[in-house]
Formats: structure tokens, sequence, C-alpha cells
């Protein structure tokens, strides 16, 4: 079973996507909790860092609606935005074996995506922000108890399980639950600065989604 990440994994959200994101992210905390946009911007980061999400710690801490809040910090037009490969969806489609998506982001947002790409028909399930929860608690990645639970509900074994993500903090985690890991790498995106090398939890680093597509020898765990 593949797991496949979405923003800067299937398409180059780096481009255009994430600075609406962080505009929307911003302004959606200044006007939820009635404070400045520097004090919305501390707030992001801090709760970013600490939760693996915004909206998790602006939930804990100050009762904040997730649904709501979602949906003012993704209200942007997706399809003028998105950028990937034409033949994207293409290859997807000759891939074998299941495929699941695994974002942090809205599920609103991630289904708009992957209907602009021609993308959801390939995805047997979405497991969004809004499904990572375990007991009522958000989980959301890189916690290797939320790869567990997507395992188990999936009826998937580790051992037979691939992530392909961009951030290397997912993709250690991962390898913490037993899955195998694919690192999308490129110098666009905002995980990518500082690592040039190949962490010990990666099995294998491809410098965009469709060159893993594309290749011909299947993924072998070292």
């Amino acid at each position: 079973m593949w797991l496949f990440d979405l923003d800067n994994t299937l398409h180059n959200s780096s481009h255009a996507i994430f600075t609406h994101i962080n505009i929307g992210m911003t302004r959606a905390v200044m006007e939820t909790l009635d404070v400045d946009e520097d004090q919305a911007n501390v707030l992001r980061t801090r709760y970013w860092k600490r939760y693996g999400a915004t909206v998790i710690g602006l939930n804990r801490h100050h009762g904040v609606n997730v649904d709501d809040f979602l949906a003012r910090s993704h209200d942007f037009d997706v399809p003028e935005l998105v950028r990937a490969p034409k033949s994207l969806a293409y290859r997807l489609s000759r891939l074998p074996g299941r495929k699941v998506l695994l974002t942090n982001a809205p599920r609103h947002y991630a289904l708009s995506v992957l209907k602009h790409l021609k993308l959801l028909r390939f995805f047997d399930s979405i497991w969004a922000i809004e499904q990572m929860r375990i007991h009522g608690t958000f989980r959301p990645k890189p916690s290797p108890a939320l790869m567990r639970h997507v395992l188990a509900r999936e009826g998937i074994p580790a051992s037979r399980a691939i992530l392909v993500e961009d951030t290397l903090e997912n993709l250690r985690g991962a390898r913490q639950a037993g899955l195998h890991t694919v690192h999308v790498f490129h110098p666009g995106t905002p995980f990518a600065r500082g690592h040039r090398g190949r962490a010990d939890y990666v099995d294998l680093r491809v410098n965009s989604v469709e060159h893993l597509l594309c290749r011909r020898r299947p993924l072998r765990r070292r």
C-alpha cells in the first residue's frame, strides 16, 4: 500500500499555495482570537511546532472549533494555484497497489486539489487532519501512533506500506512505525534546506513524485 502526502509531494505547493495558506492561517488566527498579526504569527508557529498543526493548539488551548477554523484558513481558489506535472494522473494510474492520501491539511482542501489534478479516483481513502484522532486526541504526522492507527484501519501491515513524503520528520515517524519511506526532495520545498544527504530512515530519495512513478525497479528497503 502506498501512502502519499499532498503538499509538495503530489503537487508543488511552494509555487503559490503556501503563500495563500500562510496568509489565510494568520488572518484566521487574528479574527478567531482577536489578536494582532505579530501575535497571530507567534501562536501559529508555536502550535505548529508543538502539535504538528496550528489548529490543534488553537482547539486545545483556546477552544477554537476545528472545522470552522480550517474552512476559514483555507478559503481560497485552489485550481488557479496548483502546479503539478501533466503526466501525473497517467503515471499514478499505472502504479500497482492501493493508494491512500495522508495529509495534515484539511479534507476539503485535499479533495479540491485531487479533483483539480484528476487524481481523486486513484485513492482508496483519504486521511486528513480532521480524521487524525486517536481516542479523541489529535495525533497528526509525524506521530508513529497515527501511522499504526491508519494501517490498522486500512488492514495493511507496516512491512507492506510505503510513505511518500517531503518532510523528513514525518518519514522518521513512519520508519518508527515500521513503514518503508520515500523522500521527495527538491530545493523549492521549505523542508529541503540543509538536507543534502539521504537520512538513514529513508529508503529512497527522489526529486519529484514523478521520478518515483517512472522508476522500473521496485522499492526495496535497505
